[in-house]
Formats: structure tokens, sequence, C-alpha cells
């Protein structure tokens, strides 16, 4: 029974449907997490006046309240939150107030099927392949919250930092002394860049929270693929800033987050950045 559970196409097709479910717990995450740090930062505020924490209705967190409508406030049942089936099902709209549902709910549950499943048949049954479900999923939260608030989270960055490295003391993605140069290049080389642009300027180009990300692709993955995430996701946060520049109203003193192309950058490289830099050095 084992042995065939872990056939490839049963495997992938597995892991594919788990990847739904994890996409609507994903999106429970992108919507609800930033809102637990500033509650979390307006506390911190408040001990720091001598205050007392702002008072709040009930607890919130991951898994408290139950999901509910935004609109009429209707709590979610179990077959309305079906992944991808019940936003079919419901039409896009809540059952009770027909309201319409963000697209992006649907949007982020397939995306993780699609990723989950596609690091299935990549990488096979085995620790890689458990390895790369969590970089996938924690790259995706991470894109999402960031194009919402232009927050990177500590609670998922520094974690993965750490997750990165103990996947490579078994040389899982790279030999564990690449991975720790990773993970302090990545970190430090957007560190540098960030003090070079406000030096020079007076302005802040990027958070924090991308010096993290980066140092933690570099952890997963080593130096070597550094390179390669940097000129991937410049090269495609330039063509969407510009796009959105020339097509839209999009005033160029507005803040773009870099974080979602870092995690597009990251994900190319897990998968196909050890062939396309060996394509690269080949011609050479």
């Amino acid at each position: 029974m084992t042995d065939y559970l872990l056939e490839p196409v049963i495997f992938t097709a597995l892991i594919t449907l788990l990847g739904l479910f994890v996409g609507s717990f994903l999106n429970v995450v992108i919507h609800r997490l930033p809102r637990m740090m500033e509650r979390e930062w307006e506390a911190q505020a408040a001990e720091i006046r001598g205050e007392d924490a702002p008072a709040t209705e009930d607890r919130f967190n991951l898994a408290i309240p139950r999901s509910r409508c935004p609109h009429c406030g209707h709590l979610i049942t179990a077959l309305e939150n079906i992944p991808l089936v019940s936003y079919v099902l419901l039409r896009g709209r809540c059952g009770h107030c027909s309201a319409p549902i963000s697209r992006r709910y649907p949007v982020v549950e397939l995306l993780t099927a699609v990723l989950s499943g596609y690091a299935a048949w990549h990488f096979g049954p085995g620790l890689a392949a458990v390895g790369a479900l969590i970089f996938c999923w924690a790259m995706i939260a991470l894109a999402f919250i960031d194009l919402d608030t232009q927050l990177l989270p500590d609670q998922i960055t520094l974690p993965l930092v750490w997750i990165g490295l103990a996947f490579n003391l078994g040389a899982i993605y790279t030999e564990l002394d690449s991975a720790v140069v990773g993970a302090m290049a990545g970190y430090l080389s957007l560190w540098s860049v960030y003090w070079l642009f406000k030096l020079a300027t007076g302005k802040e180009g990027m958070g924090y929270g991308d010096f993290k990300l980066l140092g933690a692709i570099g952890a997963w993955l080593g130096w070597q693929i550094l390179p390669l995430t940097i000129l991937l996701s410049s090269l495609v946060g330039a063509i969407v800033g510009i796009t959105l520049i020339a097509l839209t109203k999009h005033q160029r003193s507005t803040p773009i987050p870099f974080g979602p192309y870092l995690a597009a950058a990251g994900l190319i490289a897990m998968f196909w950045g050890e062939a396309i830099t060996s394509s690269y050095l080949g011609r050479f």
C-alpha cells in the first residue's frame, strides 16, 4: 500500500490535493497575520507610553475567530469553505448576502496546489519534496502579504532561514557551508544596497524584510544561486514597475513591494536555478 502511494502520479496527485487545503489556510495567514502584528505593535507602543493595552473585542489569531463574510458577518460553514469547489458553486459570492468574494482566494488555492504538485513531481517522495513544499508555501504567503501591506513578517522569514539551514545539514539542496554563506551574503547584499541608496538619496529603497527573505533563499539554495535570484527579481520588478507607470496612474514615488519578485525568483531558483546557471556558464 505504501509503495503504491509513492508511485509518481499518485504521489503528485495527493500532494496537489493537499496543496489545495494548504492554500485555503494560506489565505487565512495572508489576511490575519498582518492584523495580528498590528495588534501586537499597538500593545507594545502602549506599554512604552505607560498606557494600558488597547482593548480588543475577541481573541484574534490564525485559528480564532471563525472565518466570516466581511460584508454581512455570516459565519463561513465547512461546505462553503471547500477549496475552489465552494467558490465555483457559490459563483464567487457570499451564500448569505451575495456580496462578491475576492478572486484572491481561489487564485492562492490554485497556485498553492499547482506549485505543490510540481514540487512533488520534480523531487519525488523524500525530504527534498518536503522542504520544497515548505519553501513554496512560505514564498506564496510572503508574496501576497507584501502585495497587500508591504510587510514581510519576521514570523515567516526568520524561521525560514533556520529551516533551510536544517535541511542542508544533510546537503539536501546545497552543502551546509554554502547555505551558511548564502544566508549571510543574501542578507548583507541587500542591506548594503539599502544603505548605499539611503546615503545617496536620503530615502529608503527597500525594507529590512527584503534582506531577510534573500537571506532565507540563500540558506535554502546556497550562495551560488544568489546572483541569479537578484537578477531575476530585479528584471521582473523593473518590467512590472515600468508597465505600471506607463499604463496606469501609478506614480514613480509610490513604492512597489519587492518581496513578490524575490519570492518568484526564489521559486524559479529552487526548481530550475542549477540548470539555468549551468546553461549560462556553459556558453563561456
